[in-house]
């Protein structure tokens, strides 16, 4: 039985949601960090990051965007969801990483 080609980023992005998945990680990851009893010092930093997206006023010049922060912080990011056993997000991460860091 012949299976359909998975996206390869190093051949080209056609088909690869990339900013979608970000998008939809970065609100997985909100569900945690955003609960007091879930945040801590790293998070609430992170948050701030979060509010600067696309505002390279802010950041020096430098266009961040969720994907760049998911890639900077991938391993911060995977722990958090492993320790709250977050497996769709831990799933959407490691799909993520495949197709777009």
């Amino acid at each position: 039985m012949h299976q359909p080609a998975r996206p390869d980023r190093y051949v080209s992005f056609i088909g690869i949601e990339g900013d979608a998945n970000s998008r939809r990680l970065i609100e997985l990851l909100r569900h945690h960090i955003d609960d007091p009893a879930k945040t801590n010092r790293f998070w609430e930093l992170f948050k701030g990051k979060l509010e600067k997206i696309k505002q390279p006023d802010k950041t020096s010049g430098f266009k961040q965007d969720e994907l760049y922060l998911i890639h900077a912080y991938i391993n911060n990011i995977r722990e958090l969801f492993e320790t709250y056993d977050d497996q769709p997000a831990l799933a959407l991460l490691d799909r993520i990483e495949a197709e777009s860091c």
